[in-house]
């Protein structure tokens, strides 16, 4: 056998990547002896977001999911999650060895609480069913002549008649995910839209409140504005840290702030801390606040609906008087306090960054592949899995769930030739 040779090479060994390889070699013919397959990751040790994700414990996919969770051409969006659903996902970790657990958000994780066990079970599938893993070997390169792909990576040349670009997107790049695989893909003559951070923290001013509420978690509702047009609005829960604000609400909203800062668009982020509630409601309830407890502090009265630490900075932040009785707070004060907890705008400066990302916003366009085979229409031999493309999930295990759908279809159809 020519070792510098293959039917099938899959860069990147990732979750969509382990699980194209896994399932091209279990659909190749009976028996297994045509066609050797191989994955090439530039890591030492492989699955290295996997083993964060989730803190820890690897949120493996959602029990309901939709193409309303996720970002991208939605007509492509549900039949590729149509062809390989949670039901799948489940059945399959199963069959890994993997049982999964649901807990109240929703989310799947194995029973273990481990990461590792995931990884584990990935790993040794690809290996038993004769998946050659080759680790620390970095893909540089990738061209493509005769019909045959040479792939060039630091050790060498591999030569595969298809070739599955599963490299990750540029989100959490130390763990090896750092836009390689764009400049492979546009080498080989496809599109990639701009990529920004999405499920990232949001730095704010630090002249802002946030440091001292840092590890305070709370509902909220936000709102983003794009020149001046409303375009996203979600609720959920919103945590204050040292230098920003995080949580799932956060999360699941930065990419609509992080798109149109790259686009040069004027964008403000907007949050409610009272969800439900009008201005009108609102202010109807502190006149009542007043006139029934007029003695209560402005502070305290905030305190029965939100927390009494946040109730203090704010008020702070706005120059009212926290500890001033309700029956003397003046009327612009309660007129500022409405505004703030209906519609505060948070001072973003920037996000996070791609460190702290867990995913990328932006990719390959979904029009250029067949979404019954994840092959591309543009290259013969070539399919595309996972983050690589242009569709991100929300938090919550989504984003694996699109990993396993796509490295799936496209395993299974490279495996099929």
């Amino acid at each position: 056998m020519d070792k510098d040779a293959a039917s099938i090479a899959v860069i990147g060994a990732g979750a969509a990547g382990l699980a194209a390889a896994i399932f091209a070699a279990e659909t190749r013919p009976t028996g297994g002896t045509r066609g050797r397959i191989v994955l090439l990751d530039g890591a030492r040790q492989l699955g290295a977001k996997i083993l964060v994700s989730g803190g820890g414990r690897c949120n493996v996919t959602h029990d309901a999911v939709t193409p309303g969770d996720f970002f991208g051409n939605r007509h492509i969006i549900r039949n590729v999650l149509a062809a390989f659903p949670v039901e799948d996902t489940v059945t399959w970790f199963a069959s890994l060895g993997v049982e999964l657990k649901r807990e109240e958000t929703g989310k799947l994780f194995p029973v273990t609480d481990q990461a590792r066990t995931v990884l584990h079970a990935l790993v040794g599938r690809a290996a038993q069913a004769g998946v050659e893993l080759w680790q620390d070997h970095r893909v540089h390169d990738v061209s493509r002549s005769e019909g045959r792909f040479a792939v060039h990576h630091r050790r060498g040349t591999l030569h595969a008649d298809r070739l599955v670009l599963a490299t990750g997107g540029r989100s959490l790049p130390r763990t090896g995910s750092d836009g390689l695989g764009y400049r492979l893909v546009r080498a080989l003559g496809h599109r990639v839209t701009p990529t920004v951070p999405a499920l990232v923290p949001l730095v704010l001013d630090s002249a802002m409140f946030q440091a001292s509420l840092s590890g305070l978690s709370h509902d909220v509702e936000l709102t983003t504005v794009v020149q001046g047009r409303a375009v996203d609005r979600r609720r959920g829960s919103l945590l204050w840290t040292h230098f920003g604000i995080s949580g799932p609400v956060v999360m699941d909203a930065s990419r609509f702030w992080t798109l149109a800062r790259e686009r040069g668009e004027p964008v403000d982020l907007y949050g409610s801390f009272l969800p439900g509630r009008t201005g009108e409601q609102v202010r109807s309830w502190l006149t009542a606040e007043a006139a029934a407890h007029p003695r209560r502090s402005l502070a305290r009265t905030l305190a029965t609906l939100l927390p009494e630490r946040f109730a203090d900075a704010l008020c702070t932040h706005l120059a009212c008087d926290p500890q001033r009785p309700m029956a003397q707070v003046p009327r612009q004060d309660r007129d500022r306090v409405r505004e703030a907890l209906t519609k505060f705008r948070f001072p973003v400066e920037r996000d996070r960054g791609w460190n702290y990302a867990e995913v990328t916003a932006g990719g390959v366009p979904l029009e250029e592949i067949d979404y019954r085979t994840m092959a591309s229409k543009l290259v013969p031999g070539l399919y595309l899995a996972g983050e690589i493309l242009d569709c991100d999930g929300r938090i919550g295990g989504f984003n694996f769930q699109w990993a396993w759908a796509t490295g799936s279809l496209a395993g299974r159809a490279a495996g099929r030739l």
